[in-house]
């Protein structure tokens, strides 16, 4: 059966995935981008899914979420990490490319492909039809007022102002104690973080000293109004952070059987409390300087951080008061979301999320059941983490494998751990792909083209 052509939004690396995943499927793509014509405060050319940051697509450890995710990705046929291991460059244990060879050669295949046609102008609102909007985190002004007509301007955030977030079975719980303030909640609501006087003044001299990372010209305006880094609170006053965050009152040190002077809380990130988020630890810092100071913290001088705070223009949804498990909108099924606009961080869950969308539209156009990933999987858990919600409030977020299911029984030791994760997801993903109709005959591997 003929299908009308679907229009896919963005030439980013989800758009460019997404093209390309429904038009191997034999339906027809109107890919549209506004580079040249129009290009973003971090676009410097007109090739698709340019890298506009690092060039690596990071480590190629199997055991590791990312390394995880990589063969998921080439299980199920993507065309972003075939690319990138024909362009890739010597990296150590990281999967880097040659960035120039890598767009272009994305940029080929789309182009070339006869079900994709390919138009170079700006989508000022979101067309009939079936669509994959992957306009990414610097969305034109035009595509985010018509997104928010469809969702409601309160979900869709313009900043992205993330605390650390760290894996719950590396803090020392020795030191923290599960209370809630005033004993409200379950008792476990909060996992606490005593500091003594002392303590608590030298993270705040390290927090007021600690090297930053400095906003882009186009963000600088605009971006610490949207909310107060960590840091800059420490620096109003040594008392700020103790009267604020860091307030220690309705808690007891079991410990100590009195109150500490300054606590740092952490919320659990997920039902199953293997991730945890440094409540009011929004933070400007360079990655080893958020490592350094965390390290301070009694606690944490273990802890493994599963995610960097981050501050910066970061164009997203209210993913999960937003999207369905299928990345559809929420009262507008013909509508799906990709790459960062649904909150997911990073060059290869940017991919993932466009490969899923494009199967989504696939299924939906066949008559086809939803194709939701296993929350075993690397990506199916972050899907899951995105789309439950419970999850509030809402930062973006990468594959870690502090969002998969804990296993059954646990198992001791880093190493082993990640290895017995990584063999879960990826029996999982097999099973899955032989039950479900639209996978069960696809060829895995690299997409060629």
């Amino acid at each position: 059966m003929p299908h009308h052509p679907v229009t896919v939004i963005g030439a980013g690396i989800a758009g460019s995935e997404a093209a390309w995943q429904l038009a191997v499927r034999g339906i027809p793509v109107t890919l549209l981008e506004m580079r040249p014509h129009r290009r973003s405060p971090a676009h410097g050319g007109s090739d698709f899914a340019e890298l506009v940051c690092s060039n690596s697509f990071k480590g190629t450890d199997p055991s590791s979420a990312t390394g995880t995710l990589k063969l998921e990705l080439r299980s199920l046929g993507s065309l972003i990490t075939s690319v990138a291991e024909e362009t890739r460059v010597p990296a150590g244990a990281a999967l880097a490319v040659d960035r120039d060879a890598f767009a272009t050669e994305v940029t080929r295949r789309i182009e070339s492909h006869p079900l994709i046609e390919v138009e170079r102008t700006e989508a000022c609102d979101i067309p009939e039809g079936d669509v994959i909007l992957a306009t990414g985190p610097l969305s034109s002004e035009s595509i985010e007022q018509a997104l928010s007509r469809l969702i409601g301007e309160d979900r869709l955030a313009f900043f992205d102002a993330a605390a650390p977030i760290i894996d719950g079975l590396t803090v020392d719980r020795s030191i923290a104690f599960p209370a809630s303030r005033y004993d409200k909640g379950d008792g476990a609501d909060y996992l606490n973080c005593p500091l003594d006087r002392t303590e608590y003044a030298a993270l705040v001299e390290a927090l007021t000293s600690a090297p930053r990372v400095h906003a882009h010209e186009f963000e600088s305006g605009d971006l610490f109004q949207a909310c107060q880094p960590v840091e800059e609170v420490a620096r109003t006053g040594p008392d700020s952070l103790r009267f604020g965050a860091l307030k220690p009152v309705g808690l007891v040190d079991p410990r100590t059987g009195e109150r500490p002077w300054a606590v740092v809380q952490l919320r659990p990130e997920n039902r199953a409390r293997t991730a945890y988020n440094l409540v009011g630890f929004q933070t400007n810092l360079t990655f080893p300087a958020q490592r350094a100071v965390i390290g301070m913290i009694p606690g944490l001088a273990g802890a493994e951080i599963l995610r960097f705070g981050v501050m910066h223009r970061n164009t997203f949804v209210d993913a999960p008061r937003t999207l369905a498990p299928d990345l559809s909108l929420i009262g507008h099924p013909r509508v799906r979301l990709a790459g960062q606009l649904t909150g997911t961080e990073g060059y290869l869950e940017a991919a993932a999320s466009g490969l899923l969308a494009a199967l989504n539209v696939a299924a939906a156009l066949t008559g086809q059941p939803p194709v939701v990933l296993p929350r075993e999987t690397a990506f199916g858990a972050l899907v899951s983490y995105a789309t439950d919600p419970a999850t509030s409030p809402y930062q973006p977020m990468h594959v870690n494998w502090g969002l998969v299911p804990p296993l059954d029984p646990p198992v001791r030791g880093k190493r082993a751990r990640y290895a017995a994760y990584a063999a879960r997801a990826a029996a999982s993903l097999a099973t899955f792909r032989s039950s479900h109709p639209l996978l069960a005959d696809a060829p895995s591997g690299p997409s060629r083209g």
